[in-house]
């Protein structure tokens, strides 16, 4: 909202409000304009910080949520991976937010013990999944290891080797 008005009053962002920059040449619009851009970029990276503990997940460690498949035949679901390989159902691979590619993950099914070891070449799950629990989202191959596809969702333990 600041910026918007800001932006159509040629004034200047500052912490504590707008104020208007005046310039000597006569593109001093121009200027203000690109100023107004460079002081709003700054003041959004300065303040960023990032959360050591999301961005670099601690890999002695094992999570626990909950798990889903996804498949080529799903709406949205591109035909290459986030690595670039094609997308393959059968391939013992799964999706995950913050950790390298070709990672091997040991994933458990809690409720019958069942395990399989998949390869990281994807990202995922969406967004609006991970803040409902759900950290990781398999092949159907190996979604099917460890429990029917019928299941849809299951609670696992996933432990990085």
């Amino acid at each position: 909202m600041l910026y918007q008005i800001c932006q159509a009053t040629r004034l200047v962002i500052k912490p504590n409000g707008c104020y208007p920059l005046i310039m000597k040449d006569g593109n001093s619009m121009k200027t203000n304009r690109y100023i107004a851009v460079i002081i709003v970029l700054a003041g959004v990276f300065l303040s960023t910080e990032i959360n050591q503990s999301s961005a670099v997940p601690d890999f002695n460690l094992t999570r626990i949520g909950k798990a889903s498949w996804y498949s080529i035949a799903d709406p949205g679901i591109n035909k290459r991976t986030a690595n670039n390989e094609i997308f393959d159902d059968n391939d013992m691979a799964c999706a995950i937010w913050g950790v390298e590619f070709n990672r091997k993950i040991k994933v458990t099914n809690l409720a019958n013990g069942k395990s399989v070891i998949v390869r990281v070449n994807d990202r995922g799950p969406h967004e609006r999944f991970v803040r409902k629990g759900r950290i990781i989202d398999l092949t159907l191959e190996a979604f099917k290891k460890v429990s029917p596809s019928k299941d849809g969702i299951i609670d696992v333990e996933i432990e990085f080797l």
